[in-house]
């Protein structure tokens, strides 16, 4: 028997907490960019990418071979935040090629190593800076499964399974979360009213585009709007870019060109830019308020990540190239999704750049395409309040012709998924 081939461990030994592997019942033992191979050799495409931690695919040959050379000379594994020559080359690189050409003086933060662990430095130092407790959330969002995160997360279940109350964080209506009422209009009115039970807050805290929240999709203009109730309130906004950062919807940052500077900014997911542990806060310089290990993490000095970030960032991001070749496979994503979405009544394209999916209106809906898909060779998931958005998160470096393979293979799931479901109806 092949290492790996035999899933009665799982079942055995490993936590009830398990999901993906669920709805993905195979053993997978080799990668590379967009695809995945099983035990029994079969091929899959993936459109999950790790939610969103694999945008530049699996084992890129680049990072790799950087990460390799690393290992070989015993270049530091961990170590804790002392200066080390991999900490300083990704610096130098980060600095010179994603901070200064957008006019951003950020310091950078190496918090634990998961985007729930940027998002409670962001909230513990927005009210550490501000004196204040609230954090003003939104409905739909999903910032992390720890404490603090969670209470700023608003899936129920998520939330259930804290085992306590979460408290700090009053939810706001998202943009257009609810017929016919302007949120940011609600909010000013609510901010603005003492009486209205909200206490004056130490930050917003938002995603441009909802990853697990259904792909629901800020605009600039709610963005600055929001970004001027902070300014106006003595709040802080941050945005939340783990999941639709790192080029997801085109730009490095999903909310460039959006008219804002948010003065925290979590990074996790593609920012080691091989799936490796790794996550970072951008903090507006004046609010570096932080003593001596006042907040740290034991593995914030992920050797290999700033290694392979490294190589991601002046491999991608020296010029403009890799932002439009996304913007190319996002136009033709949208194109392809909208063509899907006009076989079922009532289905709704979301989201942004390749951050995009359909709202099939349906949760059970939903989940048939996402389980035809993979008896199909294509491993996609669901988002949203009810899980009925199939959410299309393909690597940013899928070739052309396996995006249009993937495409194609959903295509198909949706409209026997649609017909299945039509004649059970009647």
């Amino acid at each position: 028997m092949k290492t790996g081939s035999s899933k009665d461990i799982y079942a055995r030994r490993e936590s009830e907490a398990r999901s993906y592997c669920r709805s993905f019942p195979v053993s997978f033992t080799a990668a590379r960019n967009a695809t995945l191979s099983d035990a029994e050799g079969r091929r899959y495409i993936d459109f999950l990418a790790g939610c969103s931690s694999l945008n530049y695919g699996h084992n890129d040959p680049d990072m790799k071979a950087a990460l390799i050379e690393y290992i070989s000379r015993d270049g530091l594994a961990h170590g804790l935040d002392m200066h080390t020559d991999a900490k300083a080359a990704f610096l130098e690189s980060f600095e010179k090629l994603i901070l200064a050409p957008r006019d951003m003086d950020h310091k950078v933060m190496f918090t634990g190593p998961t985007g729930t662990n940027a998002v409670e430095a962001a909230m513990k130092l927005a009210r550490k800076t501000t004196g204040r407790d609230t954090i003003i959330a939104f409905t739909n969002g999903f910032h992390g499964m720890t404490l603090g995160a969670l209470a700023a997360t608003g899936n129920a279940g998520k939330r259930a399974g804290a085992g306590r109350a979460l408290t700090g964080v009053v939810s706001m209506p998202y943009e257009g979360a609810v017929e016919g009422v302007d949120s940011l209009a609600l909010l000013k009115a609510m901010l603005e009213n003492p009486s209205s039970g909200i206490d004056a807050p130490a930050a917003f805290l938002i995603e441009s585009v909802q990853g697990e929240g259904g792909l629901n999709a800020a605009s600039g203009e709610f963005l600055r709007g929001l970004q001027e109730l902070a300014r106006t309130h003595g709040a802080l906004l941050i945005v939340d870019d783990i999941q639709a950062g790192i080029g997801r919807t085109g730009p490095f940052f999903s909310f460039e060109g959006m008219g804002i500077k948010p003065d925290l900014i979590p990074l996790a997911k593609s920012l080691s830019g091989m799936g490796l542990p790794f996550a970072a806060l951008l903090i507006r310089p004046d609010l570096d308020v932080w003593k001596p290990a006042e907040h740290n993490g034991t593995f914030r000095g992920n050797g290999h990540a700033f290694v392979t970030a490294r190589a991601a960032i002046e491999k991608f991001w020296a010029d403009d190239g890799f932002q439009r070749q996304i913007e190319a496979k996002a136009a033709y994503l949208s194109e392809r999704l909208t063509d899907i979405a006009a076989g079922v009544p009532g289905a709704v394209l979301k989201g942004r750049g390749m951050m995009q999916g359909i709202d099939l209106g349906s949760g059970e809906l939903a989940a048939s395409v996402c389980a035809a898909c993979f008896d199909n060779g294509l491993i996609i998931e669901t988002s949203g309040e009810h899980d009925q958005v199939v959410k299309v998160l393909a690597p940013l470096t899928t070739p052309q012709e396996q995006l249009a393979e993937g495409l194609d293979i959903l295509h198909a799931a949706v409209q026997s998924c649609r017909a299945q479901t039509q004649m059970a109806a009647e």
